[in-house]
């Protein structure tokens, strides 16, 4: 590959799909003017805030989110992220899916998200995604590009377990995509470093577009679209309004860290 930009889009989606699409295409249109190839959105990039009504809604939400993404890649001719949105499940929930779409809206990659996020936080909030949501069974895939390198995609609470992002540094990745909707309070002090730490351990760049801000009445989101180079310097952060994160993975660099540090060479177990 040889060195381009890639994109972290922030965004700060609602209970309202048409005005979630608008603002993504606003965010896709203004990332490919500053030059980016690789574009990423959050994830429910399409619809967050009322999973109740997103769950009533899920084909609706599943159809437009793929026309979408799709849609954006061939008229801005990138390569585009979309995800995790909701697609029914045979059980009668969703699977939270994440696609990679090339400049021809072909599909690349899909990914239904493993790590299902059930916690009750101090702050006062509940999260049971489990409750409409089926975990998926597969690892995800890395694709590999003459043009973008060699990808592997994730989501959210994925990045708390590590075991899923060395398979994918085993299977060749070197560019981690995590599309993300982190809390405010566990962001604050988790999300970051979470992020730092699997560039670091896989010698990879780590490309995190996030959802910022409130969503409805209780849900609010950290913000901080980061893009990572493998040494863990922080090379953009979108903060916490909506907006991108944008920065140059450049093959040069992943090289000379994985020459200085070869700790991939160096595993003992697995």
């Amino acid at each position: 590959m040889k060195p381009y930009l890639a994109a972290a889009l922030q965004m700060t989606s609602v209970p309202d799909l048409d005005k979630n699409l608008a603002q993504a295409e606003e965010l896709i249109d203004l990332a490919t003017r500053r030059g980016a190839e690789l574009v990423t959105l959050p994830e429910n990039f399409s619809f967050l805030g009322d999973e109740e009504a997103k769950f009533s809604q899920a084909e609706d939400i599943r159809a437009a989110s793929e026309k979408f993404i799709k849609t954006m890649a061939q008229r801005y001719r990138i390569t585009l992220l979309g995800g995790g949105y909701p697609v029914p499940s045979p059980d009668n929930r969703t699977y939270n899916t994440a696609i990679l779409v090339n400049a021809n809206g072909e599909e690349l990659l899909r990914y239904e998200k493993v790590h299902l996020f059930d916690v009750n936080l101090p702050d006062g909030n509940t999260y049971q995604e489990s409750a409409r949501v089926t975990s998926g069974t597969a690892m995800p895939e890395v694709y590999r590009s003459d043009r973008l390198g060699q990808l592997g995609i994730s989501v959210c609470y994925d990045v708390r377990f590590p075991e899923l992002y060395r398979q994918l540094s085993k299977a060749g990745a070197e560019v981690l995509i995590v599309p993300a909707a982190f809390t405010a309070f566990t962001g604050k002090d988790h999300w970051q470093v979470l992020l730092q730490a699997r560039a670091i351990e896989n010698t990879c760049y780590m490309i995190a577009p996030a959802q910022t801000g409130f969503h409805n009445a209780r849900r609010q989101s950290h913000g901080h679209a980061m893009i990572i180079d493998p040494w863990g310097i922080t090379l953009a952060d979108a903060g916490d309004t909506v907006g991108m994160a944008i920065a140059e993975i450049d093959p040069s660099r992943l090289e000379q860290v994985r020459r200085q540090m070869p700790s991939l060479q160096h595993r003992v177990f697995g």
